[in-house]
């Protein structure tokens, strides 16, 4: 019998349809450039529909993982394979774009231990209190179905947000969006430990087409005079550091719905608060090097870094960056986080532009480097006794 491989392609905040390339051109590339290298198994796409990036992260993570039990349910049948939980002839490899790595890299552990990271931190543990003990993480069963072969992400903050992105972000990319979104300038400064920017702006400087703001509440009225207003009390909700990554996604990704209401703003960044919380960052990414260690499971980021067109920059919070060491994610120092890989723009003028045109090719000149290393990564993670045993009789 031979055995499939399964891509499944999973999108990022307020990603959709075009993430991965015009009519996912992106997925089916990659695909047949990943057949090539592995002849023995059949390797098939799926993309993940469209979902609202708002809410609990768990919740998100439940609903994929029920999917991509369904369709492997469906492959296995179709195959006959007599004991797939035991010996499957599907495994799964999940590609993750952003927060879309995010939510792999959460059901891969989900499966392997029946416990995921997210929401699991002791509140006892702080960045402040190191030598708190975390809770001991559940061992990894090798038996989990759907079996994750490797979790392969494209520029996903596992680490966290460059932090001057988001400063820099705040400032520029987003200020003249509208008056709501003018408000992150004082947000940023709870990072930087700057003096909040003025956010009273003109209402004639709105954004065009943007919808009108919800009328303020009179207890919060005077709150808002002061540049931390209503952003204030979603950060005291997801941390102030998650509110401000949180903040200046939401505003460059629904610049214009963003100003349709708070409980909009508040959704979204509860889904990206994980962000905020380090201690859960660096678990996630160890539990992940632990599925490496004792089961195989692959684990890599492909990251964006600016190259030729973009000038270095000083801001507030990380004084100069050379421009060619910019970078959307934090990239790990020193600590083992997996097999991260520079997916250097030449093109992209900055971190954010370079983090949305991955996949588009005329808008990053090394497309075909990038293809090529997600291509072999995966091909280094599959090419096990699993794959060698492919087209032979499966076990009943």
């Amino acid at each position: 019998m031979k055995k499939t491989l399964l891509l499944c392609f999973i999108h990022g905040f307020k990603g959709g349809e075009s993430t991965f390339g015009d009519n996912y051109a992106f997925t089916e590339d990659l695909r047949r450039r990943v057949a090539t290298v592995l002849p023995k198994i059949n390797v098939r796409v799926e993309v993940y529909p469209k979902y609202e990036t708002r809410g609990d992260l768990g919740e998100c993570v439940g609903r994929f993982r029920d999917w991509l039990l369904n369709k492997v349910i469906d492959l296995e049948v179709a195959a006959g394979t007599p004991s797939p939980t035991v010996d499957p002839s599907v495994r799964v490899l999940l590609v993750g774009h952003s927060m879309g790595g995010i939510v792999a890299a959460e059901t891969a552990i989900s499966l392997a231990s029946e416990k995921p990271i997210h929401g699991t931190t002791d509140p006892s543990i702080h960045d402040d209190n190191p030598s708190a003990a975390p809770p001991r993480p559940p061992t990894p069963n090798s038996l989990m179905f759907p079996y994750v072969q490797g979790v392969l992400a494209f520029d996903t903050p596992f680490l966290g947000v460059s932090p001057g992105v988001v400063a820099h972000g705040a400032e520029g990319h987003y200020a003249a969006a509208s008056a709501t979104i003018a408000q992150l300038s004082g947000l940023t400064s709870l990072w930087g430990g700057a003096k909040a920017a003025d956010s009273r702006v003109p209402a004639q400087r709105k954004a065009a087409g943007a919808l009108p703001a919800p009328e303020p509440k009179a207890d919060e009225k005077d709150n808002n005079a002061s540049g931390w207003g209503r952003w204030g009390k979603i950060a005291v909700a997801v941390g102030a550091v998650g509110a401000v990554a949180a903040s200046g996604a939401a505003a460059y990704y629904n610049r214009e719905q963003i100003s349709q209401g708070w409980g909009w703003a508040a959704s979204h960044m509860e889904f990206v608060g994980c962000l905020a919380r380090k201690e859960e960052l660096r678990r996630r990414v160890a539990y992940m090097m632990r599925l490496n260690r004792e089961l195989g499971v692959g684990f890599g980021n492909l990251y964006t870094r600016l190259g030729n067109a973009a000038m270095s920059r000083t801001d507030s919070v990380v004084g100069t960056v050379l421009g060619n060491q910019r970078t959307f994610c934090v990239v790990p120092q020193k600590d083992k986080a997996g097999d991260w890989r520079p997916a250097v723009n030449d093109k992209a003028t900055d971190e954010v532009l370079a983090h949305m045109s991955m996949f588009e090719p005329p808008e990053n000149p090394a497309y075909e480097a990038m293809a090529n290393e997600a291509r072999d990564m995966i091909a280094s993670w599959t090419k096990n006794d699993w794959y060698e045993s492919s087209g032979e009789a499966i076990r009943s």
